[in-house]
């Protein structure tokens, strides 16, 4: 017998519901969020800066570009509010990608793997517009319809084509409502796909043609793409695509000290927010695996003195992140509390080690040349000798 969701899902005597079990309409609170997005994150802030922000606005923006800078960047506010950095790099950079939104020209954030272009994005589009929803995922399988629209097939069956049995994408939501639209991995959709953008970049018009009519972009939209610099030659954008964009590339932290505090930010949230203990010592370790990463991305030891060979992975600042996060989860729910070399030794072989007949030879040549001998070293390179062995 067909059983209904109320029927299902609550206790008709007690009203109540097994733990965990939520109806779909519920919504959750930002507590429970696993990975809340930017706008919901940082609700407070972003209404600190509404409030306090007294600059020209575009069109259907909710802050002014000046707040948005703000916003990505940190700052303090006249009312003292302090408004943390989501983004540590160049003030320049941030100021022309949000610029550019401004305009009526897309985005295009460039860079290699884990330099926090989607982070970016996000909170662009978070501060902007106030909705870091409208995404569209290029995969190589990211079908025109995801950017276009698509159909209600049960519907276009019975109804043939009306606007009722449109499903409209992302991206025709933006244009509809003047938001902004973000387009992630732009370089991993198909060609053909990509140049679906090219009218909607140019005219501002996203044709019909089944119904012979057109949603024309309403002031405030916008578009930001991210594309991969490790994905060059995978699908690379045509001129005419290319044209449609002003490109910001984004750059691997400058040094150590500005990528160390970038992982301890990071680390610090997401520690926060799967409920895991502060780590005393683990801005040492931080330290250590950032020194670790940049080195054998640079090919040469901190002080110049030695070249060392760079393995086939990208060591980025993103995955130094999820190394420190497990190191932490580690200590947290199998050590003493305390963040260790023994915590984080086997992260850094997994990210270093991605091709096993190249990179465990470069780890091991970098481990016995360069760990070995460094001063107060002897605990990680032991961790990293046991978890290598």
């Amino acid at each position: 017998m067909p059983v209904s969701v109320n029927e299902m899902s609550v206790n008709e005597s007690s009203g109540e519901r097994p733990p965990g079990e939520r109806l779909s309409g519920e919504r959750l609170s930002g507590a429970e969020k696993l990975r809340p997005h930017a706008e919901q994150a940082f609700a407070g802030e972003l209404a600190a800066l509404a409030a306090q922000d007294d600059r020209p606005r575009p069109a259907r923006w909710k802050l002014s570009p000046w707040a948005v800078a703000t916003h990505l960047l940190g700052g303090t506010l006249p009312d003292g509010t302090v408004i943390t950095p989501k983004y540590v790099g160049s003030r320049r950079l941030v100021e022309v990608a949000v610029s550019t939104l401004a305009t009526d020209r897309a985005l295009l954030l460039l860079g290699v793997p884990g330099t926090a272009k989607t982070w970016v994005s996000e909170h662009l589009a978070a501060a902007v517009s106030g909705d870091s929803t409208l995404l569209v995922q290029g995969t190589a399988g990211t079908p025109e319809e995801a950017i276009r629209y698509g159909w209600n097939y049960a519907r276009l069956l019975a109804e043939g084509p009306t606007r009722d049995a449109l499903v409209p994408s992302p991206v025709m939501r933006a244009m509809r409502d003047g938001g902004t639209v973000r387009v992630e991995e732009l370089t991993r959709i198909p060609a053909d796909v990509q140049d679906s953008l090219i009218t909607i970049l140019s005219e501002k018009t996203l044709p019909i043609p089944e119904l012979g009519q057109e949603v024309q972009a309403v002031r405030g939209f916008n578009l930001i793409a991210t594309a991969n610099d490790r994905d060059r030659g995978v699908n690379d954008l045509s001129s005419a695509l290319r044209r449609r964009f002003s490109t910001v590339v984004l750059p691997l932290p400058g040094t150590a000290e500005a990528e160390v505090e970038i992982v301890t930010r990071r680390v610090d949230q997401i520690g926060r927010s799967l409920d895991l203990p502060p780590a005393p010592g683990g801005i040492e370790e931080i330290r250590r695996v950032v020194t670790v990463f940049r080195e054998l991305r640079d090919g040469l030891t901190g002080d110049g003195r030695t070249k060392v060979k760079s393995p086939s992975g990208t060591l980025s600042t993103a995955e130094a992140i999820s190394v420190v996060t497990g190191g932490l989860a580690l200590s947290a729910h199998f050590g003493d509390g305390v963040l260790r070399a023994g915590d984080v030794a086997a992260g850094v072989l997994g990210a270093v080690v991605r091709d096993p007949a190249t990179d465990r030879v470069v780890w091991q040549e970098y481990l016995e040349t360069v760990v070995r001998e460094r001063e107060g070293w002897q605990d990680f390179y032991r961790a990293c000798r046991e978890v290598s062995a």
